[in-house]
């Protein structure tokens, strides 16, 4: 069958409505759906390991666990944890910009692939130094391709009035959670139960299959996705590079300085991430909002959308700790049997994504039959209700965890409900948000109004880091009472204002 082009912004044919179709959507969705599916396979695989390799063989370890990991105490590995996520999605943010200015989005995600399976080999060598030199590599990537490849998923469809496109999207999201679901299980109990470092191996051979898929089905995605929509001028770059270089030498003079007087401790690296992990977001909002070349309704959508960004923060900051407090509260405090089958404790990193799974179809007709009677909910009561559901998962965490202060283990449904409730909260937020900051993105920020969507999680995750920097223990039942009560504080308040909002979002619905 002949495909039947169409005309992008640019002028540009883009193969979005004929020929061959997955589920319906674009065959380009197909492309990026596999892709991304081995990227989470590789990342969610070595964060299901992360915290776990952290702590093992140090003070909060489980008696009887591997050893061989860094030993750390449950509370510095929250805060490594933490500032590590932090700074993939921080990074998300230059990486749209790179994408925007530079190499355009297909290039800059074939190369972001490169970085994150070298970050995952550098994991697979044992060693303090060749770990945290993964780390860095693993968010560098993970930062670059997050924002373009969703921008591409947007590419897909003719503009933001296609009614696809929020299909495109949640199916888009059933690849990430295809490969968040697969990972614990195969790089968790290899990892946790045989090899730490060979389980990041395995994560490094995910990302390598994704690259390759990616290179093959490339030729199925918009033309608009090898456009480098507003390319620096030879004097911009230059100037780019020049400050580039001037911060790298005021940094490694500083810490040369710190290492030398022996002043050095994980703190001061720890620290200035997560406050600059705070500052960056605020300061892009704003560089943003003032931003004059921007339209009138640009500007009164920018505002409307700062709305979501801090509900989005408020939610991330809990739900992120299923990776850390949740993970390790897992492993040492929670049986590690059921129906008299014993599984790693990295298993429980599966639960939410195959909720997802089960549960986004059920979301996806649901919001479809309530639309067709015209009382679909809109975006903003969608964000109030992910905020009160967050918040109503760690009320119930609260639960477990008094019954296991005395040393009691707690029965591993306790995590699955929490996680069930937190996979509602996530199905009303999540895909919704990437969707609305595609239609409400200036098109001068087109990649990186997605890497301000991910910006909210970096500020999510700082609050985090910093509170365990700070010495507060996030495993303690009135910290988690605490945060519990402000999303739902949170949730209530974006529902009260969300006729304001709705007016802001101008013909965005």
């Amino acid at each position: 069958m002949a495909s039947s082009l169409t005309k992008d912004a640019a002028g540009q044919e883009n193969p979005v409505n004929g020929g061959k179709t997955f589920f319906g959507h674009p065959r380009g969705l197909a492309t990026l759906f596999m892709t991304e599916m081995w990227e989470r396979f590789s990342f969610y695989g070595m964060r299901a390991l992360l915290v776990l390799y952290l702590i093992a063989g140090g003070p909060d370890a489980k008696h009887g666990s591997q050893g061989g990991g860094l030993g750390l105490s449950e509370g510095n590995a929250v805060a490594i944890y933490s500032v590590y996520l932090a700074m993939v999605y921080l990074l998300a943010m230059p990486g749209g910009w790179f994408g925007d200015r530079v190499w355009g989005p297909r290039k800059t995600v074939a190369i972001a692939a490169g970085i994150i399976m070298a970050g995952h080999l550098a994991l697979a060598v044992p060693g303090q130094a060749t770990f945290f030199a993964g780390l860095a590599l693993v968010a560098l990537g993970s930062g670059l391709l997050k924002a373009n490849i969703s921008t591409m998923v947007g590419h897909l469809y003719d503009g933001p009035s296609d009614p696809r496109r929020d299909g495109g999207f949640t199916i888009f999201y059933m690849g990430i959670n295809l490969g968040a679901f697969a990972a614990p299980l195969v790089i968790g109990t290899i990892g946790q139960s045989y090899s730490w470092h060979l389980g990041f191996a395995l994560a490094a051979l995910g990302m390598a299959l994704g690259l390759a898929q990616f290179l093959i089905g490339t030729r199925h995605l918009s033309p608009r996705s090898s456009v480098v929509p507003t390319p620096l001028a030879v004097a911009e770059r230059t100037a780019w590079l020049r400050k580039g270089l001037i911060w790298l030498v005021v940094a490694a003079v500083f810490y040369s300085v710190v290492v030398a007087t022996g002043h050095w401790t994980l703190n001061w690296a720890l620290v200035p991430i997560t406050i600059l992990g705070l500052i960056i977001p605020t300061g892009v909002l704003v560089r943003i909002k003032r931003d004059k070349e921007l339209t009138p309704v640009e500007q009164t959508k920018v505002s409307g959308y700062i709305w979501f960004f801090v509900a989005a923060a408020v939610f991330w900051m809990i739900y992120d700790q299923g990776g850390s407090t949740m993970s390790a509260f897992g492993e040492t405090k929670t049986a590690d049997t059921i129906f008299g089958l014993h599984f790693p404790s990295s298993w429980f990193q599966s639960v939410n994504p195959l909720m997802v799974m089960a549960l986004a179809p059920v979301f996806a007709w649901a919001w479809l039959a309530l639309a067709r009677r015209s009382r679909e909910p809109g975006t903003m009561a969608k964000f109030s209700l992910a905020l009160m559901l967050i918040g109503a998962s760690f009320f119930v965490f609260v639960v477990p965890m008094g019954m296991a202060s005395d040393g009691t283990t707690v029965s591993p449904m306790w995590l699955v409900s929490i996680y069930l409730i937190q996979t509602m909260g996530e199905l009303c937020l999540s895909p919704v948000g990437l969707s609305v900051t595609t239609k409400m993105a200036p098109a001068k920020y087109a990649s990186q109004m997605m890497g301000v969507w991910f910006l909210a999680v970096t500020a999510g995750d700082c609050t985090t880091g910093l509170l365990s920097i700070a010495g507060v223990d996030l495993s303690g039942v009135g910290i988690i009472a605490l945060e519990a009560a402000v999303a739902a504080v949170a949730g209530v308040a974006i529902y009260l204002q969300r006729k304001k909002v709705v007016r802001l979002m101008a013909d965005v619905h």
